[in-house]
């Protein structure tokens, strides 16, 4: 059995493991951030379908984007009016990003802050982690932490078998250098410019 207090769950994942916890979208499935090769082999997930970084608060996300000060100003305000929420940005990767996140096209990262205490918690605690949804590559999210014990056995899980989150996907939205480009519409209705 896989499933884990939160305490032995924010341990497991700051040493490197891979786990699973809800958001407020769908349950998660989450490594550290240079680990993310552990969730494209636990998925089966092809690598031109980057992994999004996600935080606890914005700024934790912030240094590994680049952008000019203007651009800066324009994700910001972006970031205050749906953080935390469930939009995820695609943004230049800075020099710190992770390029195994996103191995066809390391420029580029998405960030995320998700409204949810859970993950929120988790995340204060090991610092903004590789994150996707929890299911095998092409099929359905799974979404309660039982279903993700069941499927994915390596992963640790909450000791919790509730539903969590909306079921909805993350919208996502990539900066162009002019304005947004929806990638995916998800729960939050972008306006795009």
């Amino acid at each position: 059995m896989t499933q884990v207090c939160l305490t032995e769950l924010i341990n497991l994942a700051k040493s490197g493991h891979l786990v699973s916890f809800p958001t407020d979208t769908v349950p998660a499935l989450a490594t550290l951030p240079h680990r993310s090769e552990l969730i494209f082999a636990a998925k089966q997930r092809p690598a031109d379908k980057p992994l999004i970084l996600m935080g606890a608060s914005a700024e934790d996300l912030w240094p590994y984007v680049s952008g000019t000060a203007a651009e800066k100003e324009i994700w910001q305000q972006i970031a205050k009016t749906y953080w935390p929420g469930s939009l995820t940005l695609v943004l230049p990767a800075s020099a710190i990003a992770p390029k195994a996140m996103n191995p066809i096209d390391p420029s580029t990262l998405g960030i995320r802050v998700p409204n949810c205490t859970w993950s929120c918690q988790i995340l204060a605690a090991t610092g903004p982690m590789a994150t996707t949804s929890a299911n095998r590559s092409g099929e359905p999210p799974l979404t309660t932490m039982a279903e993700i014990a069941a499927a994915f056995p390596e992963v640790f899980t909450l000791e919790d078998n509730s539903q969590f989150g909306s079921g909805l996907p993350s919208t996502v939205t990539k900066w162009t250098g002019e304005g947004w480009q929806i990638l995916r519409q998800g729960s939050v209705h972008f306006a795009q410019t």
